[in-house]
């Protein structure tokens, strides 16, 4: 078991160490990959471990993979979750220290929007962008920002990018649609993302689907 102790926290997350330095990364063969975890074959053990579409996407068509990864211990299990990068990873953990977070709508936060994206969104205080994320009500959003704006400020000092403040219903109908037509989700949200930041004066449906379409076909 891992009990608190009186180790400096870690200056970037304000949390005590010992939460994100019990497997720092794992290094291995993928013997499985799906949207929601892999399995990482490290020295023949495998290692089941949650990650969100970011990484899926990341670790497409690689035989082998490292993932940077928070061991989450609790009464009832021990959960691995893995990052492409270090940067997800430490705003994974900083996510889930928010009261009402849990680490599956931080996996969640991570699957929806991008690193850079949550960062704009936290530091210029836009809790409806936020919002458009499933599970993430207007009451954690506030929360998320309360607690997070000051830790995010600090590490990335420029302004914020502000990101389109399109009417969530309009993503979910344009989501919806384009799912029907085939595309698979992951490939329809990084859409939807780039499509929404370059055009934030889309306000309509069939507006956003064309653009979107445009960006999953070249």
């Amino acid at each position: 078991m891992i009990f608190p102790t009186d180790q400096p926290t870690n200056q970037l997350t304000d949390q005590p160490t010992y939460l994100c330095t019990m497997y720092a990364y794992l290094k291995g063969e993928l013997t499985f990959r799906s949207p929601a975890y892999v399995v990482l074959d490290v020295g023949g053990v495998g290692y089941h471990v949650n990650i969100p579409l970011s990484t899926y996407t990341a670790l497409e068509g690689k035989e082998k993979a490292t993932l940077y990864t928070h061991l989450q211990v609790r009464e009832d299990a021990h959960t691995l979750y893995g990052f492409a990068t270090q940067t997800e990873r430490i705003l994974f953990i900083q996510l889930i220290g928010v009261t009402g977070v849990g680490a599956t709508t931080a996996q969640l936060l991570l699957s929806s929007m991008s690193v850079d994206e949550i960062r704009s969104a936290v530091v210029g205080e836009q809790a409806h962008v936020l919002q458009r994320v499933k599970g993430i009500g207007a009451k954690t959003a506030k929360q998320i920002i309360l607690d997070l704006k000051e830790k995010l400020t600090k590490e990335s000092p420029d302004p914020p990018l502000l990101l389109p403040s399109h009417d969530n219903t309009v993503r979910e109908e344009a989501l919806s649609a384009l799912l029907a037509l085939g595309f698979t989700r992951i490939a329809v949200q990084k859409a939807l993302n780039q499509v929404m930041k370059d055009n934030p004066a889309t306000a309509r449906v069939e507006d956003l689907i064309k653009l979107a379409l445009k960006s999953l076909s070249s």
